[in-house]
């Protein structure tokens, strides 16, 4: 049985092939009458016709897809974005192809020349990197880009970011207000900007209220994971280091404290506070429930791809960037510290 065609699908319904295909996509549609839509979509379901996407690129020049690039799609905090941007996309008309880095430059690479020989017309990349030289060569190349959660140094590119250094004040203060004096900050990795800007906003945070500033309070993690948020905790307790209250670079970072207290016997809060980020789902499951900084991430997602499909739509646009506010969920992992 012969695949019916764009041609069969507009002799059925008694109208031009170039209407039967604005028909058919939803980015088009609206150029359309409504009924003579509605009969065209129900003449191609009939007919079970499908849209070739490889052909109709070949013609137009667009495929209708964008590059979401991830480092980590084990992350919790990932999958609210992706849906976030998916359904900006089809609304629009575009679908999402997803692939995930592992943060190895090599990979990332490669991934995205794949994409970029698939014809997808713009990427959204959540990057964890400080410096990032293929993305300044995408840039070059007049690639379009949207840097969702995290922004590389030097690159003027639209960019959808929460605003850490508020969401890690609301975090410090929040201590401060319970009586702490002396909070470990266990941040990110110093190679990524997301670390590099939380420690920032941790000692400005500090300072700024007039609490304990000691060097030997922070300490990097390898990665953003719970395994790195439990070596780095070890490392403090290990040494000696005097503390009552921990703010972690993000929700994993948290969990390894968790894991940590339960190796040495802390109680949490009764010894040690503990405030996260991200609040990602199930945190209130836990025992006890932790503090976290809430991030609208399925709004990130969906503002990413709004400001690629404006970036798509007209490629002089300047760069904009949007910061969003973020709130502290108070929860049982925080309490004054012990007489």
């Amino acid at each position: 049985m012969q695949t019916p065609t764009l041609r069969d699908v507009a002799d059925a319904a008694g109208v031009h092939p170039a209407t039967a295909s604005r028909a058919l996509n939803p980015g088009t549609r609206g150029l359309v009458n409504a009924d003579t839509a509605r009969r065209v979509m129900k003449v191609a379901e009939t007919l079970g016709y499908r849209p070739n996407p490889i052909a109709r690129g070949l013609k137009t020049a667009k495929s209708g897809t964008i590059g979401l690039v991830l480092p980590d799609l084990t992350n919790p905090m990932f999958p609210p974005i992706v849906r976030g941007i998916e359904a900006i996309l089809e609304a629009a008309g575009y679908s999402g192809l997803i692939v995930n880095t592992d943060n190895d430059p090599h990979r990332e690479r490669v991934h995205i020349e794949t994409l970029r020989s698939r014809q997808v017309e713009g990427f959204i990349i959540a990057t964890a990197r400080l410096e990032h030289p293929l993305l300044e060569q995408l840039q070059r190349e007049g690639v379009q880009m949207v840097m969702v959660n995290r922004r590389p140094e030097g690159l003027d590119l639209p960019s959808i970011t929460p605003d850490d250094a508020v969401g890690v004040e609301l975090s410090v203060r929040h201590l401060a207000e319970l009586g702490h004096r002396r909070i470990v900050h266990l941040a990110g990795p110093d190679n990524t900007s997301t670390g590099v800007a939380r420690a920032r906003a941790f000692r400005n945070a500090v300072r700024d209220l007039g609490l304990e500033h000691d060097p030997a309070l922070v300490a990097s993690c390898s990665h953003w994971s719970e395994e790195a948020g439990a070596e780095a905790l070890r490392g403090m307790l290990d040494a000696g280091t005097d503390f009552t209250a921990v703010v972690a670079g993000n929700d994993l970072i948290a969990l390894g404290c968790y894991d940590v207290f339960a190796e040495r016997g802390l109680q949490c809060p009764g010894d040690v506070s503990v405030v996260g980020f991200n609040d990602m789902p199930f945190l209130d499951k836990l025992r006890p429930p932790l503090t976290t900084v809430s991030v609208p991430h399925q709004q990130i997602g969906a503002e990413a791809a709004r400001l690629l499909l404006e970036a798509i739509a007209d490629p002089s646009r300047p760069a904009r960037s949007v910061l969003l506010p973020l709130t502290l969920k108070v929860r049982g992992s925080t309490a004054p510290p012990a007489a």
